[in-house]
């Protein structure tokens, strides 16, 4: 059996939907497990209706506007009145009826209750649709599949009891397709948890594990793995094979690729994943897998815009030591921000982050009670794994170099445009 994911940006309309039905039809005798993530931008939207909720602004049309949007897409795909729709009515009762007798203020709390509704509304969608083409299949419930703790927005997996109900959920199945949902989870006391970031990729590879699944398939808008952002950069190259251990590297560096919490239970079991496009799915894409003589063949560059280098010193000018390190190390996590680079000289230990402003604001005025702190602002951050000596001469020109590190396989530059230079 294969594990299938699409993703919003796959089945944000009806074109995509049916699109959808075409890639499964291809493989008409095979099982699949498929996994869906919320449609389009619906996620976003109900973001918005909790911070409206939160912020005492009128919250009811925007979540109106959601269900709004789920009827019209259901109606184009089908015009009857079916088992979709009294869903998505269910549904919305259910999120109107919450909200207004909701006492608890806790925002990550209320974020996963609300927003782990998009998975929900598509796959009703979906499942509805597909049996209407003559595709049945059964619909589970990932929220009674993969059980967690009750971190909000990053709840942790409970691997042993989730195998077990995966397992038995596959064993008692009807059809030889499974729609469920990615990105959402079940806690304690039988609260809706949300995976955090990539949280659908993070599905696939949870059901791909525990069913020991012969691949999983993650459908997406581009053709595979890129060795650059194509934003960025010109003749970016599709990457037709690398190993686990560079999609983790890259991931890790800022690509847009698989996040490391995806790759490591297919790894464990060296299940190959695969990244294909939804619009081309004759297509090859990127396969990964074990095989690691590929991943030095193309160099690949990975840009991040509107990075903050921030040097940290001792008040009394002394050495920054292990005590002070581990200090600073703590206060980062304190405020979860996370360090792109690092550099420490004697009296001075150099980070480079993301221009969260808020959480930056939050972490500075904790820092400066005890240290001195200098930042530069609007920098650009570039990391190219597999470089060679022409590649590190061309590409900085008209840049000024702020940080650079190199290893064998990495060269990254913090640079500035040379007119912004002060």
């Amino acid at each position: 059996m294969n594990v299938l994911k699409f993703g919003g940006a796959s089945v944000k309309d009806v074109e995509g939907i049916r699109n959808l039905h075409k890639i499964i039809a291809l493989t008409p005798e095979q099982e699949l497990f498929i996994v869906v993530s919320a449609m389009g931008k619906t996620t976003n939207a109900l973001e918005l209706v909790v911070k409206s909720f939160m912020a005492n602004e009128d919250w009811k049309p925007l979540l109106d506007a959601v269900f709004a949007n789920h009827e019209a897409v259901l109606k184009e795909l089908k015009n009857e009145p079916d088992a979709a729709h009294q869903a998505i009515e269910k549904i919305k009762a259910y999120a109107f009826a919450f909200l207004e007798a909701d006492t608890d203020a806790d925002y990550d709390f209320l974020y996963d209750q609300i927003v782990s509704l998009g998975e929900i509304l598509s796959t009703k969608i979906i499942s509805d649709y597909l049996i209407s083409q003559g595709i049945k299949n059964d619909w589970l419930d990932a929220r009674k599949l993969i059980h967690t703790d009750n971190n909000y927005r990053a709840a942790n997996v409970d691997w042993e009891l989730t195998k077990q109900r995966v397992s038995s959920a596959w064993e008692w199945k009807k059809n030889k397709v499974v729609i469920s949902q990615g990105f959402i989870g079940g806690g304690n006391h039988n609260r809706m948890t949300t995976l955090g970031r990539e949280g659908s990729d993070f599905s696939a590879a949870i059901f791909g594990y525990c069913l020991d699944a012969e691949a999983v398939c993650i459908w997406k808008d581009v053709d595979g793995v890129l060795n650059a952002d194509p934003k960025y950069f010109n003749n970016a190259e599709l990457l037709p094979n690398i190993s686990y251990r560079e999609a983790v590297e890259l991931s890790y560096y800022g690509a847009s690729v698989i996040h490391p919490k995806t790759i490591k239970p297919l790894e464990n079991k060296e299940i190959p994943l695969f990244v294909k496009s939804f619009l081309n799915p004759q297509n090859d894409g990127t396969r990964i897998n074990t095989n690691t003589s590929e991943d030095s063949k193309i160099a690949s560059y990975i840009f991040k815009e509107d990075q903050v280098l921030l040097s940290i010193s001792a008040k009394d000018f002394s050495f920054i030591v292990e005590e002070h390190i581990s200090d600073i190390f703590q206060r980062f996590a304190k405020h979860r921000m996370k360090i792109n680079t690092m550099q420490n000289s004697a009296i001075s230990f150099s980070v480079s982050v993301d221009a969260d402003k808020s959480k930056l604001q939050d972490l500075v005025s904790d820092l400066q009670s005890d240290y001195e702190v200098r930042y530069n602002e609007g920098l650009e951050l570039l990391t190219i794994r597999h470089f060679n000596e022409k590649i590190a001469e061309e590409l900085p020109h008209g840049k000024e170099i702020l940080l650079q590190q190199k290893t064998r396989h990495t060269l990254r530059m913090l640079m500035r445009d040379q007119t912004k230079s002060s």
